[in-house]
């Protein structure tokens, strides 16, 4: 009687066999190894036809490049580490996205730390974690201010999208006073139309962006010699805005929000007090929300540009890597402006019409 048949030997040894390695790739396309070496590192002195032909090669075979083994032999990852507030909250959400995107475009793979909110020394720890992970350099788009100082000293270098207490400013990327003048820019709309004063919906105070828009809107006040009248507190959420709105007292012609889902709560207010928009109150919101443009009226608002800010952003981090001169882009990348897209919803006050 014969024995049971064995298992299949070949489909064994398939499924045991190695991985394409960069000598199988070298092989297929007809090149050295160092120059596969030289495409998987995204260096320099590779014609664009050999690249295609080894990427090729390399998408044939299922090639992927073993970074635990390129990271002892180079001492760099190939990764850049992100330091996140935990936040579904559009600008945080989409500019994380937005630097996902850069670095993958960068060739660079990308690790993200999310912080909680009101934890003291979590942007630390998240700093500490990336590096024992293992990454090349560090972005900080955490938004709030916790009260900490943080240690430049990280061995890698680390990059800020906006204030950051301990790093110097060659590391702070989008620059103090960007967004103040933005806001400063959409307050002036409203008071060119004619309002003699503008309310401020404002974002909490222990974000960073929080503050440098009230900022911003104190500032457009003052360089006319207005004083402006109390901030409403607000929390970047539809909810928020419509507390605000309910607070507003009623001789307010125009409102300056935080943000666009403030800009959305307060008009919902305004509403239900009998108390139209444009005609009895102009709304100015921030950030271009995808829905801003289908409200009713459209909202104008402060256009942020995310994949600007983060390609903007990533160059500043490769440029203070010890090994920039093969990962620079050719030329430098120049920070976007913000710009005021003018809708529906501002109009200059009744009384002037």
């Amino acid at each position: 009687m014969s024995s049971p048949a064995a298992p299949d030997d070949a489909s064994h040894g398939d499924a045991r066999r190695r991985p394409p390695g960069m000598t199988d790739v070298a092989r297929l396309a007809g090149v050295s190894q160092k120059t596969v070496s030289r495409v998987v590192n995204n260096e320099r002195y590779v014609s664009e036809a050999l690249r295609e032909k080894v990427l090729r090669a390399a998408a044939e075979l299922g090639f992927r490049p073993n970074t635990a083994a390129r990271a002892l032999i180079t001492g760099r990852f190939k990764r850049i580490g992100v330091v996140s507030l935990g936040s579904a909250l559009y600008g945080p959400a989409s500019m994380l996205v937005a630097l996902e995107r850069a670095t993958r475009a960068a060739g660079l793979s990308f690790m993200v730390a999310n912080t909680p909110e009101g934890q003291p020394g979590a942007i630390q720890e998240s700093i500490d974690w990336l590096l024992a992970q293992g990454v090349d350099g560090i972005i900080l788009s955490e938004p709030k201010d916790e009260g900490e100082r943080l240690r430049p000293d990280a061995g890698v270098p680390i990059v800020s999208l906006g204030r950051a207490a301990g790093l110097p400013d060659e590391n702070v990327a989008l620059a103090r006073g960007r967004t103040a003048a933005s806001c400063r820019e959409a307050v002036e709309h409203l008071l060119d139309l004619g309002h003699e004063r503008v309310w401020h919906a404002a974002g909490p105070q222990d974000w960073w962006e929080g503050r440098e828009r009230l900022e911003g809107w104190a500032e457009a006040h003052r360089a006319r010699g207005i004083e402006p009248p109390p901030p409403l507190e607000g929390d970047w959420t539809p909810a928020g805005g419509y507390a605000a709105g309910l607070a507003l007292p009623p001789e307010a012609t125009a409102v300056f929000c935080a943000n666009d889902d403030t800009a959305i709560g307060l008009s919902r207010a305004l509403r239900e007090a009998g108390r139209r928009v444009p005609e009895d109150v102009s709304l100015v919101g921030f950030d271009d929300i995808p829905a801003a443009a289908y409200l009713s009226p459209p909202l104008t608002t402060v256009q942020q540009d995310f994949e600007g800010d983060a390609a903007y952003a990533l160059d500043v981090l490769l440029r203070l890597m010890p090994d920039a001169v093969t990962l620079e882009p050719e030329a430098k990348a120049v920070a976007p402006r913000r710009r005021l897209v003018v809708r529906s919803s501002t109009a200059p006050p009744l009384s002037q019409r």
